[in-house]
Parts: structure tokens; sequence; C-alpha cells
């Protein structure tokens, strides 16, 4: 999530000096292998260039890879001249992209325009000091209350002190290996964060209402998630990313989840 505004922002700065991006979908959860889910995806982030999907680890395994995300950088020849594992290191990415085009373009003969690395992008990948954070039992080892690692169900209370970076739930729950899924009306999570946006995964049984606030109950106001209605509620009602905050600038807040129903399953936190 946080790598992908600057892939299509290269996309589009360098595409016509010889740059092609492929992304290849390696699927963590098993909502993500179907096209229907991949490509509403990708329309929804307005996504150009080309997708594939991996949901064999075809080409995972053909790279040797174990991260997500991971950027590799092929030249004219087909040989990997730069390999950044993780996000961040947005500037130096760019300058090996410049310099493997005006390499490329030496070899052919063309002109290479003289073409600024963006000066932003360093300070933006570098203000989010939250990770992603999984609530299934197979990666949940930041679970701030109750038994991390362990599928099957756990009725938890709030914690009155929050850890930052760890999640914190209340009501009965079901940990599964990829998700969690609350068993009582009303339900919370609680996770106290450092970054500027919010998204959540997840999907639910049957449709589902959560109410989002921030910081002991307080609304969102301006930077309520494009999923969240100016009453901060978002209905989860499919298998996808749900944009609950996209704050005007980074700080540190603690965000509140209420189930009003049943049914819901959250698979990751991610910040931006």
């Amino acid at each position: 999530q946080r790598t992908l505004p600057y892939l299509k922002a290269w996309y589009e700065k360098y595409k016509n000096t010889g740059l092609e991006i492929i992304g290849v979908h390696t699927p963590e959860f098993a909502f993500e292998k179907l096209q229907k889910n991949v490509q509403t995806a990708v329309n929804g982030f307005g996504i150009t260039y080309p997708v594939i999907l991996d949901n064999e680890y075809r080409t995972w395994n053909a790279y040797g890879n174990q991260y997500w995300p991971r950027k590799y950088l092929v030249d004219i020849d087909g040989f990997i001249v730069y390999d950044h594992i993780g996000e961040g290191g947005y500037a130096e990415t760019e300058m090996q992209i410049q310099k493997a085009l005006a390499e490329r373009a030496e070899r052919l003969g063309l002109a290479m325009p003289d073409i600024a690395v963006s000066q932003d992008v360093a300070e933006a990948g570098g203000r989010v000091r939250s990770p992603e954070t999984y609530f299934g039992a197979w990666r949940n080892s930041n679970l701030g209350n109750g038994i991390s690692g362990t599928r099957g169900p756990q009725t938890l209370t709030m914690s009155s002190r929050l850890q930052p970076n760890e999640f914190y739930l209340d009501g009965r729950w079901n940990f599964e290996e990829q998700y969690l899924e609350n068993l009582s009306k009303g339900a919370r999570i609680a996770f106290t964060y450092d970054a500027k946006d919010v998204y959540f995964v997840a999907a639910a049984t049957a449709a589902v209402k959560i109410k989002v606030t921030r910081d002991g109950g307080e609304p969102l106001g301006t930077d309520r998630g494009a999923d969240v209605d100016a009453n901060g509620e978002a209905t989860i009602h499919e298998d996808r990313l749900y944009k609950l905050i996209e704050g005007a600038d980074y700080g540190t807040h603690t965000l509140e989840i209420e189930v009003e129903g049943v049914g819901l399953q959250a698979y990751t936190f991610t910040f931006g």
C-alpha cells in the first residue's frame, strides 16, 4: 500500500523513456487468489501497468523471494541490476531507475531527458512508524491481550493501557489461521499507531457495520477514509482493503473499531 503511489508515479514519469513495470500479485490470503477481487483492486487503485496473478507462487519461487513487497530492476539485457526488499528506499530506487534508463538510451542511441528525482519520496517513506499488523493466529505476535499464535475462541477484556503497535480486543473472538472473527456484538479492536493513513483488510460472513473512532471516541472528521461515512461508520461487505483513516498529517493516535453485529473477519492493518 505504501509503495504503490511511487510505482504509479514512476510509471507515468518514465514510461515514455523505456520503463516498464509489471506487478506480480502473489496472494497472502485465500480471497486474494480470485481474479475478480484482484481486478477490483487494480481498478480501485488506478493501476495502469500490467499485473499478473502468481497464485501458485511460481514467480515468487523463481526469484527466491521471501518478502512483501520486493522490487527488482531489470536492465536492457535482462539482468537484475537493483533489488530492494520491503518498503522505503524510494529516492535510491528512482536514482537506479534513471541510471538503467540512461544506459538503455546510450545503447540505443537515444536522448535521455534530464528528469529530477522527486524530492519528497525519502521523507514520505520514513514517516510511518507502525508495521503491517496481522490478526490471524498465523502471525499475530503483537496481540496485546489474549494468547497469540493459537487458533480457537477467546473472550477478552479491553486493557486500560495500550502499548504502541500492539492490537487489543474486547468481546468474544475466534482466531483462525489468517484472520480473527468476532462472535459477540459490540466487540472492539484498539490500536495505537504512528502514521497518517490506516487501511483495514477485512471481510464478513454477511454485511456488518463497524464504528470507527480515534483517541478516546473522537470522530474522525475530515480525516475519515473513503470507506467511512459522515457518521463514522463503514460497512464491511466484501473481501478487500478498506480505507478507514486518510489523515492530513503524520502523528500518533489510538484507533478504535466497534463491530455492531457478528461475523467481521479482520485480516490486517496497514499504514501509510
